[in-house]
This record gives C-alpha cells, structure tokens and sequence, in this order.
C-alpha cells in the first residue's frame, strides 16, 4: 500500500439559504402582514478520525471538497433546511495546518476527534423578523450568509509508541519484522525502507505496543537532506527511541560516530526529541567484526547514562530481552508537559468581527475595506431592493465607515471594494 503522509485539500463549506420576502394573502387573516421565512444554515466542513484509515492516500485523487447550501426561506414563515454537515475522515495523528498562514487549525490524536476546518454560512432572515412598530411591513429578506473557504495542509504523524532510528542498512527493516508481523521490504542497499512501517510487538496477552520503522536518517536531515522533514515528524509522537547502531561496521562506517550524528540531527530537528528517552540496539552482533565495536560502543552509552543490547535481527539474538526493556520503558512513561508557547489552535471565537481596517489599493485610486462583520453584511445585503439599501446605507452610518474614509484621504469618484463588491464613493 502507498503511503501518503502530506497533501493539500480544498473546503468551501455550504452557503446559508437566503430569506423570504412574502406577504400573507389569506381569507379571514385580515393585515396578514410580513410571513416570509428565514433560510437554513450551510454545511460545516468537518475533519473527523476514522480508526479504518492510516494514511493521506484518499486524498491523493479527491482534494476538494464542498458542504451544501442551506435551503431558502418560504411563505407562511417555513424555514429553509439546514444542510448535514460535510465530514472528512482522516487518520488518527493528523495535524491540520491553514496552508496560507501555517497556523494550526486542529491536532487530531484520538479516535472520534473532530474539528469544524470551514463553517456553514447563516441563512438569511425573511422579511417577517425585520417588522417593527415604526415599518410594520418590510419588503426586503437577507441573502444568505457564504460559507467559509479555505486550503488546508494535513500531516500525518504516526502514533507509535517506539520509534527506530539510525542510518540506512543498519537493520531496522530486520528487527522490525523479526519482532513483530510488519514485513517491510528488506535487501542490501540504502534506503530500502522509504516510507515508515508498523508493527505491534506482543510480549503477551497485555503487553503490547506499537513499534515504527522510520526510514533511513542522515545527517543534515534536520535541513531536509535525504528523506529530512518528511519523516522525522513521525518521531515526535513516539515515547522511547530505539536507536539501532551496525556494531559491525560493515558498511565501513563508525557507530559511535553514527549515534552522535543521528542525535544531533534529532536535537536540530526538535529539542524535544534531544530529550526522549533512548536505549542503544547493537545490531548485527552475529558478525566477527562487532566483538571490538561493541566494548566502544558499551563505553559510550556509559558516558550517556544509555543501556545498550547487543541483538542479532538475523538470529534473533537479544531481540526478546531488548522488546522487554523497552516495555519496561513505556510503563515508566511520564507525559511530557506542554510547551510555554504551545502552537496556536485556532478558533473562530478568536477573531473580532468587529475590527474595521482600511488600506489603499495597488493601483492607489481605490480603498479595500477589510471587516468579517461588515463583509458579512454585504454579501448578505439584497442590492436589488431599495429598503435593503437603505438599511444597509443605515448600519454604514452607524460604524462610522464616511469619516474612516475621509481620514484616509478619499475623494470623490474613488472606488471602494469589500469583498467581491465594488462602490464609487460620493459626498
């Protein structure tokens, strides 16, 4: 199966229906009055944790997608249908990211989370919520609201208890499949295993837990050299690092000079990661040549306060007593407490909607009026009834849009743009 552990997706969640504008017309209901009825609200565009998924493949081929609009208004005050809710299954690990600012929208961990990414529009209100004592029979009805749209990055972070790291061909792939029933492909050349693979080691009836093969690191992966960013970031979930040396040498490299590189490239990467704990796997212990590296290798993981287990992926050997380590390991586990500055989660709740910011155009004979409240009130705004205009004229005056501008330095005949929509100012 391929795997697929970044992707870029499109939401545009459901537009709000638009309100009625109507008038009851009905034997014995004299001065029936305004019965026009609101419109239903838009889909909410929804990322929630499906435990049947792994990896970002469905997205591969299917990047956008759109809630439904909400059903408009009718006579006799019926209200229009809110639309069900556009969900997105994702795998468990999925980190949900705007792609244009890099914020953090959501971290989905758990089976069952979810995270509203895009927010259905408000329908609009008919005419018969606008009556008052002062205009008993409104004419106009708001439009309805636009949903939200925007692209998203998601990232997938496997959630293992144990990561595997090392240089390529040091016998991560073997120890994986020796240890549990993964079987990533295994032959004598570098970078054999190029996508993270999982297993589950069962020690008995209880004592499980999930184990990753990440690909091959090198140095300088912490600057996205060789497979870099891609995979390191599926180590920063795991609790306990396995890092596998070739006590060999076969491959004509030194091991302590391996594990020094590696670590630092984990520390440049992540200053969690420098602090995770570790147990050292001496691997290919079964060759002549690992007797003398392993006595340097032991002398190392002293100076380091590390354990170190001389294994054999070929023969097994070591395997069992390095799986029971490790699950010692995990049961000792304590949660690492929060950053101070935690990456920020967004939530609309956050954003004032009132704040108004005005800024000169490119071509410098026009203003845009940025404002999610006064955006909203224009999209929403039916300019083709004139009582509308003049409520929306009305609310205009109220936020005190004429003397921004003319703070600004606007003349007449300049152009003003909100959103989609286009004014000529006048005096």
């Amino acid at each position: 199966m391929q795997f697929i552990d970044r992707t870029k997706i499109i939401v545009k969640a459901g537009d709000g229906g638009h309100g009625k504008s109507a008038f009851r017309r009905e034997k014995f209901v004299p001065k029936g009055g305004p019965s026009g009825g609101d419109g239903g609200r838009g889909a909410d565009v929804i990322l929630k944790v499906d435990r049947n998924m792994n990896t970002l493949l469905d997205f591969r081929y299917h990047r956008k997608f759109v809630g439904k609009n909400g059903g408009n208004g009718d006579i006799k005050n019926q209200y229009g249908k809110n639309a069900p809710h556009c969900i997105i299954k994702v795998p468990a690990g999925t980190l949900v990211k705007d792609a244009e600012t890099g914020e953090v929208l959501a971290d989905l961990v758990h089976e069952g989370d979810e995270a509203v990414v895009a927010k259905g529009g408000r329908g609009g209100r008919g005419n018969a919520k606008f009556a008052t004592s002062a205009n008993r029979a409104p004419t106009f009805a708001e439009l309805g609201e636009p949903g939200e749209g925007r692209t998203l990055l998601l990232e997938l972070k496997l959630l293992a208890d144990v990561g595997l790291v090392g240089y390529p061909s040091v016998g991560k792939s073997s120890i994986i499949a020796s240890v549990s029933a993964a079987r990533p492909e295994i032959a004598d050349y570098h970078f054999t295993t190029i996508t993270p693979v999982l297993g589950v080691v069962s020690l008995g009836d209880t004592q499980n837990f999930v184990m990753a093969d990440i690909p091959g690191l090198i140095e300088g992966a912490s600057e996205g050299i060789g497979l870099g960013h891609d995979f390191l970031r599926h180590i920063e979930r795991t609790k306990v690092i396995i890092h596998v040396l070739d006590a060999s040498g076969i491959e004509g490299r030194d091991p302590v000079e391996d594990f020094y590189k590696i670590n630092k490239e984990l520390e440049l990467y992540s200053s969690k990661l420098a602090k995770r704990r570790q147990v050292i796997a001496a691997n290919k212990i079964d060759l002549p040549q690992a007797k003398e590296n392993l006595k340097r290798i032991e002398e190392m993981a002293q100076k380091e306060g590390l354990k170190v287990f001389p294994v054999s992926a070929a023969t097994k050997e070591g395997l069992n007593d390095l799986m029971r380590y490790v699950y010692q390991m995990l049961q000792e586990y304590v949660e690492e407490p929060e950053e101070e500055n935690p990456e920020k989660v967004y939530t609309a709740e956050e954003d004032n909607a009132d704040e108004i910011t005005i800024k000169r155009d490119m071509s410098g004979n026009g203003f845009i009026i940025s404002g999610k409240s006064l955006e909203k009130l224009v999209a929403m705004t039916n300019f083709g009834n004139d009582e509308a205009i003049r409520r929306f004229q009305y609310i205009w005056r109220l936020k005190g849009i004429d003397e921004k501008l003319r703070e600004k330095g606007i003349k007449e005949g300049d152009s003003v743009f909100i959103g989609e929509m286009e004014f000529e100012y006048k005096n």
